[in-house]
């Protein structure tokens, strides 16, 4: 959660970051596409350990049909809020013409699907979420048209079905004009990911702390070498095979410059391994674990989406503030993409950046401790869809 400050604070503040994917390696320096790969764990992560979590409220005594209904619910708020709330938040806009499906989007409906696969027997859910897992790539040379405006022809309803899927794309809602939809995050990897972390936590609370660092250990290794592996291999897994590059920093770079969206086998690999090893690290009962160091981390981590929704407000803010003082236009702050033109002041240096993120990781500290002793002292229903 507080790397992912970081990206929504460079998207903000950092002088590329409207110009260009930071990815890109034909326009990127290598501190840039490090500052924005090391992010890219936070999404499979949450989608991932949103699932875990799932499987730890029914060992806590939810009935499947209870855990069903409350997944149901909480997938219908998310969407919800992330097309009025958030989207409100990013572009400080209320009338919704353009509308951004991102990770919110994607947990939101991975909920909804899987409130219908705790209903199946895990065996089932295993299979399912695997196949997709392992075999989304398979079709991603099925696509259909971009739409890039009113001039070219709307998309029909398995089109934009598709995108919601699988391809990233926009598309006007209904017909032109209407509001416009970005897929950013097409939910079928995602969906898989979160029952596989289901599966995963129905094993997870089972075993013994000892168990745990093993078997989280190994799977977490086996995945990152099967990402270094495949991804050599350039046959399958991503879209985007890698290349030699003009020096050794960046042919690296595009060894790892896996594609995010939507999340391709070789991306998810790459970020879920290691963070399973984290995780089983994470089991050792050290002071380094038990200090306040992770205890900070943790009041963060017990309001995950008060915390989401206070960043990119901050972030926001912090970056209209910045171009304020310096004088710079601030019209983009206001406008969504299609309206951007970037003016050549805008923004500032990675220093500044990484400024303005510890700055907030310290800021947004305090609300959020504050947050977490009301959840604590309280049962209100409603507090636990925040």
């Amino acid at each position: 959660m507080v790397i992912m400050l970081l990206d929504h604070t460079r998207d903000f503040v950092h002088t590329g970051a409207l110009r260009f994917d930071p990815t890109d390696l034909t326009q990127t320096s290598v501190s840039l596409f490090l500052t924005r790969w090391i992010t890219h764990f936070c999404a499979p992560l949450f989608v991932f350990f949103a699932g875990m979590a799932a499987a730890f409220q029914q060992q806590r005594g939810k009935s499947t049909a209870e855990l069903s209904v409350f997944l149901f619910k909480r997938g219908i708020w998310l969407c919800v809020l992330e097309v009025l709330v958030i989207r409100a938040l990013v572009f400080w806009q209320f009338a919704p013409t353009f509308v951004f499906l991102q990770v919110i989007w994607a947990l939101g409906v991975s909920m909804i699907c899987l409130a219908v696969l705790v209903r199946l027997p895990r065996p089932v859910v295993l299979i399912v979420g695997t196949v997709i897992l392992l075999g989304h790539n398979a079709l991603d040379g099925v696509s259909v048209p971009a739409w890039n405006g009113p001039d070219d022809a709307l998309p029909s309803v398995s089109a934009k079905l598709w995108m919601l899927l699988h391809q990233a794309g926009a598309f006007p809602v209904s017909g032109w004009p209407s509001p416009v939809a970005f897929t950013q995050y097409p939910v079928l990897p995602w969906i898989a990911l979160m029952a596989i972390g289901w599966i995963l936590g129905g094993a997870y609370v089972r075993w013994s702390v000892e168990q745990r660092r093993v078997v989280l250990l190994k799977l977490g290794v086996a995945m990152t070498v099967a990402f270094v592996l495949l991804r050599a291999a350039n046959v399958y897994g991503d879209p985007e095979p890698w290349s030699a590059q003009a020096s050794g920093a960046f042919t690296a770079l595009s060894f790892l410059n896996a594609e995010k969206y939507p999340p391709s086998l070789l991306f998810l690999l790459m970020t879920i391994g290691p963070g399973l090893i984290l995780l089983a690290l994470a089991e050792r009962d050290t002071d380094a674990v038990r200090g306040p160091l992770s205890r900070a981390l943790i009041t963060y981590g017990r309001v995950p989406l008060f915390f989401y929704l206070l960043q990119w407000a901050y972030a926001k803010t912090a970056g209209y503030a910045l171009a304020r003082a310096a004088g710079n236009s601030t019209e983009i702050y206001f406008q969504n993409p299609s309206q951007w033109a970037i003016p050549d002041t805008h923004g500032f240096g990675l220093g500044v950046t990484y400024a303005v993120w510890a700055f907030g990781i310290v800021a947004l500290y305090l609300p959020c401790r504050w947050f977490a002793r009301l959840k604590a002292r309280r049962r209100d229903w409603w507090l636990s869809y925040l």
